[in-house]
């Protein structure tokens, strides 16, 4: 990649919010901006990205594999069986959701609860179908499930046919209520029913470019609890405050010398860079999401933030390792 002087990303081009290909052909969305701040904090500049499309979900293992890709940064799941069997590693997670539920919004349909015999449709293959099937058998309930491949199930659902309930990752369900004009005749409900941890992917045994793509993601989850902004870490960088945040920055700090902790390929200024490209985890957060997907007492909202304000079992896991 260094050679080549580009980075090879693969994203999803058909999610709205996430990655999304425009009509002149940009790709933006949140998984984009992790892309730009691995480039910039290698490369040196956010736009040395090329974003190959790994919507298909069958293919985009393969494609980093047979090496295609860098890096994989497109709504995908960590599992053990993905981790163990697939000749992948992942990083951090940088967005945790799990399988939702989309209804009408004049519908009495509060939870899962009220779902017995419910006509359901299923936005996804695979696990919503397995994860689906085993919450309605644990709360003893039964649905009924219409056989309708992916796009006619979220088809279905919208032009209000044989569908009550459509069921999918919560983020795939904000995503197509982001693009609809008539968003507002439809909830998505609280209620998850599966963890759905979405992170980075890395070939399997290349430990140095996990741990860069690793610690890109934990330096700016870092530099939001430590209030580093686009705005101001150059200046932070120039003055910083303290020992921890000059470390965080690559920069000394009262006579100290700087370590790259490892990093010396890219030097020690690589999260710097990152952030200076794309700010910290929250503003990415809410350039990309926050019009949709609040974030507020959701597992997306740093650890250290205002989870005591909210309610039983609700609050952020977002939590940076230390940079040391």
């Amino acid at each position: 990649m260094i050679a080549r002087d580009k980075l090879w990303c693969g994203v999803k081009q058909t999610q709205p919010l996430f990655g999304f290909r425009e009509a002149d052909g940009t790709v933006t969305g949140f998984d984009t901006e992790f892309c730009k701040a691995i480039a910039a904090a290698v490369l040196g500049d956010p736009r040395k990205v090329e974003y190959f499309n790994a919507s298909d979900p069958s293919a985009r293992f393969e494609l980093l594999t047979d090496g295609w890709i860098d890096v994989l940064i497109r709504t995908t799941t960590v599992t053990a069986y993905r981790d163990r069997d697939l000749g992948i590693d992942y990083a951090h997670p940088i967005f945790y959701t799990g399988q939702g539920f989309i209804v009408h919004k004049d519908s009495d349909y509060e939870s899962t609860a009220d779902m017995d015999m419910a006509r359901i449709c299923i936005g996804g293959w695979g696990l919503p179908q397995k994860s689906l099937a085993s919450h309605f058998t644990d709360i003893g309930l039964a649905y009924a499930s219409a056989d309708l491949g992916h796009d006619s199930a979220v088809e279905e659902f919208f032009a209000g046919g044989s569908c009550d309930v459509l069921t999918w990752d919560a983020s795939a369900l904000a995503a197509l209520l982001a693009v609809r004009d008539d968003a507002d005749e439809y909830k998505i409900l609280p209620q998850l029913i599966s963890k759905e941890p979405l992170a980075p992917v890395v070939r399997e045994n290349d430990s140095e470019w996990k741990d860069v793509v690793n610690w890109v993601v934990q330096g700016l989850i870092a530099a939001e609890e430590m209030g580093i902004t686009q705005a101001n870490v150059a200046n932070m960088a120039a003055n910083p405050p303290n020992t921890e945040i000059a470390r965080l920055l690559g920069v000394p700090y009262g006579g100290s010398s700087v370590s790259a902790l490892g990093f010396d390929v890219i030097g020690a200024q690589f999260i710097q860079r990152a952030i200076a490209a794309v700010g910290n985890y929250g503003e990415i957060y809410e350039r990309t999401l926050g019009d949709y997907i609040p974030r507020a007492c959701t597992l997306n909202a740093l650890a250290i933030g205002d989870s005591v304000d909210c309610p039983p079992g609700l609050g952020g896991v977002m939590y940076a390792l230390p940079y040391r």
